[in-house]
C-alpha cells in the first residue's frame, strides 16, 4: 500500500514536469539533448515506479491467496462436522422410529388386555349373579329339607338336593378360579402401563439429546472375611409345612418372583430369590450386575453364601448342594455383555459334597451361547484361602473362588468386576468373562446362576 501511494504522488510530478517543459518550450528553445535526457529520467522514474507497484501487487496476490486458502480449510472442516451431524441425526431419528413402533405394539397389546379384563369382569358378575340365586335356591331347599327331617327323620337325603350341592361346590371353585385369573391379568395390565411409561420417557429423552453411555472405572478391593447374607423382605414363612425349594412355592400358587424361605430336606431354614421366568420357578445361587459386592471372598463364605438377596450374592455351596441333592437339577445360565446383548446356557449337572470340594459335572442341554465350562469333567471348587489339589495357581491369580479342572480358563462368572475400560488382557482374564470354545471372549455386565428340577412336580 505504501508503494502504491508513493506512485500516486510521483506520477502527477511527472505529469506536471513534463507540461512546464512542454511550456517553456514555446517561450524559449532549448538544445536538443538536454529535453532527450530528461525524457529518460522520466521515463525512468516512471519504471521505477511501475516495478515497485508490479512487486506490491504481487505481495497483495500471495497474501490474498494465503487467506482463500484457510477459508477453504475451514470450509471442508464445516462440510465434515455438518456431515457428521447429520449422520447422527440420522440415527437418532431410526432410533425413535423404532421406539416409536415398540411403543404401538405395548399400546395393542395393552388394549388387547384392557378388553380381556372387561370380559372376564362381565363374566364373573355373571357368575356371581348366578352363585345368589343358588344359594338362596340352595336356602330354600336346606329350609324344605330340615322340614322334611323333622317330618320324617329316617327319610334318606333327596338326590336332587345332593346334585345342587355338588354344582355350588363347582361353581364356588370356578369363581375362586376366575378371580385368581383376574388379579393375573390386573397385574399383567399394570406391567404393561409402566413399560409404555418408560418407552415414552425414553422417547422424550432420545428427541432432546443424544443417548451417551458412562462408564465408570472399578475400584480394587480386599478379601472381606466377614460378609453377611442380608434381606429386605421374606415372603411365604411358615413354622410348619416349608416348602423343599421354589417350584414347590409355585405349586402352591406363589408365582410372583421373590425371597422365600426354604426347607430342603435334612437341612436347616434359608432364604432364596425365586425366579419365575415364563412360567417355570427358578432357584438363584449367583447374581452379578454391578460390581457392588466383593466376589473375592474366602472358602468359609464361599460355603456359606455372601451378600444381598435383592442385590449381589452368592447362595453358598452348602445350600446349592442341601437343594440339588433332592432330586435331579438343571443349571441355566443367564449372561448380558456391554452391548446389552442377552445370552444363555442349560445344563444337567452334578454336585458333590463337602469332602469331594463340591465337584461339578456338566453336560449342555440347550442355550444361544456357546459351553464355555468343561463338560463331563469333573470340576473343583476352589478359592484363594483354600487351594484344590493341581490348582494351586487359579484362587491366587484369578481372583474370586469358582469350579476349575486341570488349567485354569477364561471363563470365571465370579471373577473381578471390570468395567469396560479396562484394556489389559490379565486384567480381563481375571475379571467376569466366558471364552466359549471357539475361541471368542465376552467381557459380561450381568450374570445369572439359576436351578431347576427337571420334574416340576418334586416334593409336593
Amino acid at each position: 500500500m505504501f508503494t502504491i501511494k508513493l506512485l500516486l504522488c510521483i506520477v502527477p510530478l511527472v505529469i506536471s514536469s513534463r507540461i512546464d517543459q512542454d511550456n517553456s518550450s514555446f517561450d524559449s528553445v532549448s538544445p536538443e539533448p538536454n529535453s532527450r535526457f530528461a525524457m529518460l529520467d522520466d521515463v525512468k522514474i516512471l519504471a521505477n515506479g511501475l516495478l515497485q507497484l508490479g512487486h506490491g501487487l504481487k505481495d497483495f496476490v500471495h497474501k490474498t491467496k494465503g487467506q482463500i486458502n484457510d477459508i477453504f480449510q475451514k470450509l471442508n472442516l464445516f462440510d465434515q462436522s455438518f456431515y457428521d451431524l447429520s449422520l447422527q441425526t440420522r440415527e437418532i431419528k431410526e432410533e425413535e422410529k423404532e421406539l416409536r413402533r415398540t411403543t404401538h405394539k405395548l399400546q395393542v397389546k395393552n388394549e388387547e388386555v384392557k378388553n380381556m379384563s372387561l370380559e372376564l369382569n362381565s363374566k364373573l358378575e355373571s357368575l356371581l349373579e348366578e352363585k345368589i340365586l343358588l344359594q338362596q335356591k340352595v336356602k330354600y331347599l336346606e329350609e324344605q329339607l330340615t322340614n322334611l327331617i323333622l317330618n320324617q327323620p329316617e327319610a334318606p337325603e333327596h338326590p336332587e338336593v345332593t346334585s345342587l350341592k355338588t354344582f355350588v361346590e363347582k361353581q364356588d371353585n370356578s369363581i375362586k378360579d376366575l378371580l385368581q385369573t383376574v388379579e393375573e391379568q390386573y397385574k399383567q395390565l399394570n406391567q404393561q402401563h409402566s413399560q409404555i411409561k418408560e418407552i415414552e420417557n425414553q422417547l422424550r429423552r432420545t428427541s432432546i439429546q443424544e443417548p451417551t453411555e458412562i462408564y465408570l472405572s472399578s475400584k480394587p478391593r480386599a478379601p472381606r472375611t466377614t460378609p453377611f447374607l442380608q434381606l429386605n423382605e421374606v415372603r411365604n414363612v411358615k413354622h410348619d409345612g416349608i416348602p423343599a425349594d421354589c417350584t414347590t412355592i409355585y405349586n402352591r400358587g406363589e408365582h410372583t418372583s421373590g425371597m422365600y424361605a426354604i426347607r430342603p430336606s435334612n437341612s436347616q431354614v434359608f432364604h432364596v430369590y425365586c425366579d419365575v421366568i415364563s412360567g417355570i420357578p427358578w432357584t438363584l445361587i449367583q447374581h452379578r450386575t454391578d460390581g457392588s459386592q466383593n466376589f473375592n471372598e474366602t472358602w468359609e463364605n464361599y460355603k456359606y453364601g455372601f451378600g444381598r438377596l435383592d442385590g449381589e450374592f452368592w447362595l453358598g455351596l452348602e445350600k446349592i448342594y442341601s437343594i440339588a441333592k433332592q432330586s435331579n437339577y438343571v443349571l441355566r445360565i443367564e449372561l448380558e455383555d456391554w452391548k446389552d446383548n442377552k445370552h444363555y446356557i442349560e445344563y444337567s449337572f452334578y454336585l458333590g459334597n463337602h469332602e469331594t470340594n463340591y465337584m461339578l459335572h456338566l453336560v449342555e442341554i440347550t442355550g444361544n451361547v456357546p459351553s464355555a465350562i468343561p463338560e463331563n469333567k469333573d470340576l473343583v471348587f476352589s478359592t484363594w484361602d483354600h487351594k484344590a489339589k493341581e490348582h494351586f495357581n487359579c484362587p491366587e491369580s484369578y481372583s474370586g473362588g469358582w469350579w476349575w479342572h486341570d488349567e485354569c480358563g477364561e471363563n470365571h462368572l465370579n471373577g473381578k468386576y471390570n468395567k469396560p475400560r479396562t484394556k489389559s488382557k490379565p486384567e480381563k482374564r481375571r475379571g467376569l468373562s466366558w471364552k466359549s470354545q471357539n475361541g471368542r471372549l465376552y467381557s459380561i455386565k450381568s450374570t445369572k446362576m439359576l436351578i431347576h428340577p427337571t420334574d416340576s412336580e418334586s416334593f409336593e
